[in-house]
């Protein structure tokens, strides 16, 4: 029976989650497995640990495995942000009308500004174990690359950041906080690395794109002795990272007796998404209970509502295994819209899996539509939030809007990823009325998506 529930809701640290939840462990179909883009054979151990450090290939490829205990030393780390509040919308139901009870997870509430730190701590605290000197990684908006830095420097690693450019150019302030803790930073594509280089030549004066990157980050890690390649989204390993959010979400709803109709997180590679809606989709698949996911992505990157599911490469410079998962083609360059964490051509196979099989809905919203519910929200909640949460933000209201006009008392959970005070580019292009929605053609797509590499089922 739900309660009166305050504002905030926090657990306390006693309640932090010991163990990472494996949801692909209660998978009825499992997400189809990496292949070697040479022998198109399911990648092994062996060939994944010459990218990976061991701890996370191991994490990656088990299917079976339904938790795996958070190491002491990653715990005490969560501790100095950890939990994180579970926050009643009490403000915006009052301005939307609605007799939709809101409820959002904030991940904002550490110097990285996101949630990506779940997982940066982890990827880095396995680094450490193995006694490697550094590791390399691509960010898009930054918030990836930035809680990296932070967790390098916790554990003194060497962090080598391949910023996509156009975010490395719009987001100046991003880029400093990487160099405060340590990190290089490099626009990309650039002239440092072959796959740089050729990237440029065929695409001269890009903005660049997170496929771009990530080639150029694997090719700095597999030629530097001691390096090991970190992913901040679309890896198993990232999403089991990421289920604390999820975790923590449900444990605070449990305490008052509510549990959620609709769950709402923005789709970019998948961390954020995966990691909330993991426990709550292990009792959807195991007949427990009921609940609608609902994925949402930029109109101007919709990997979802309108890529395929196939094999692809996930990375621009097709130097990384094939993963199946809905893609728009790895040469496929979104336009430099501002939500720079969801300009990712494809999708991480588990969400791609349960999209597939029906699990899940998906659906892509325009830039300014995003924005004027973000501006909404930072006036009622008092929140600025990242243009990449205000993506979730845009659904929960219209859902909210929707039970207005039906009458209906859903409760709605969605996932604020983060703060956008790194996004004031992005706010003042929306506020001067400047900002455009470009939706890629059909043509485009076709043509992206024609030169995917040719798999058989």
């Amino acid at each position: 029976m739900e309660q009166n529930v305050p504002y905030k809701i926090y657990l306390d640290e006693s309640e932090l989650p010991k163990a990472w939840y494996n949801l692909r462990a209660d998978m009825k179909n499992k997400p189809a497995p990496l292949l070697n883009p040479g022998t198109l054979q399911p990648m092994t151990f062996d060939e994944l640990t010459p990218v990976f450090c061991e701890d996370l290939v191991r994490q990656e490829l088990d299917d079976t495995t339904r938790f795996f205990e958070i190491p002491e030393e990653i715990r005490q780390f969560y501790k100095m942000y950890r939990p994180s509040p579970l926050t009643r919308a009490y403000f915006l139901e009052k301005a939307l009308g609605t007799p939709a009870k809101i409820y959002y997870k904030f991940e904002g509430n550490n110097t990285s500004g996101s949630h990506k730190l779940n997982s940066a701590v982890a990827q880095a605290y396995y680094a450490k174990k193995q006694g490697l000197r550094g590791v390399t990684t691509e960010t898009g908006a930054g918030q990836w690359g930035t809680a990296l830095s932070m967790a390098c420097s916790y554990f003194g690693l060497d962090c080598q950041v391949y910023m996509v450019k156009v975010s490395y150019e719009q987001k100046p302030f991003r880029r400093e906080v990487m160099r405060t803790y340590g990190a290089s930073v490099t626009p990309s594509p650039s002239e440092g690395t072959a796959v740089g280089r050729k990237i440029l030549q065929e695409h001269p004066g890009t903005s660049g794109s997170l496929g771009c990157a990530i080639s150029e980050a694997v090719e700095a890690a597999t030629s530097a002795p001691g390096y090991r390649y970190v992913l901040g989204s679309v890896l198993n390993q990232v999403l089991l990272h990421q289920s604390i959010i999820g975790l923590e979400a449900k444990a605070a709803l449990d305490k008052y007796g509510v549990q959620p109709d609709i769950i709402i997180g923005c789709a970019g590679g998948g961390s954020n998404l995966g990691g909330l809606i993991s426990p709550f989709m292990g009792e959807k698949i195991q007949g427990k209970a009921d609940y609608r996911f609902i994925a949402v992505e930029p109109a101007s990157c919709p990997s979802f509502t309108r890529g395929k599911y196939a094999y692809d490469f996930c990375d621009t410079g097709m130097v990384c295994p094939l993963s199946k998962m809905y893609t728009l083609g790895s040469g496929f360059i979104p336009s430099a819209n501002h939500a720079g964490g969801l300009r990712y051509h494809g999708m991480s196979s588990v969400l791609s899996q349960l999209y597939h099989d029906g699990l899940m809905e998906a659906r892509s919203v325009e830039q300014t539509k995003v924005f004027e519910a973000a501006q909404l929200f930072a006036r009622v909640e008092g929140t600025l939030p990242a243009p990449e949460s205000s993506h979730a933000i845009r659904a929960a209201i219209d859902e909210a809007l929707r039970c207005k006009e039906a009458g209906e008392e859903k409760t709605i959970l969605f996932g604020l990823t983060g703060t956008g005070y790194f996004d004031m580019t992005a706010y003042q292009k929306f506020n001067d009325g400047q900002m455009s929605d470009y939706i890629p053609t059909d043509e485009e797509l076709a043509a992206s998506l024609a030169k995917l590499p040719k798999v058989e089922a």
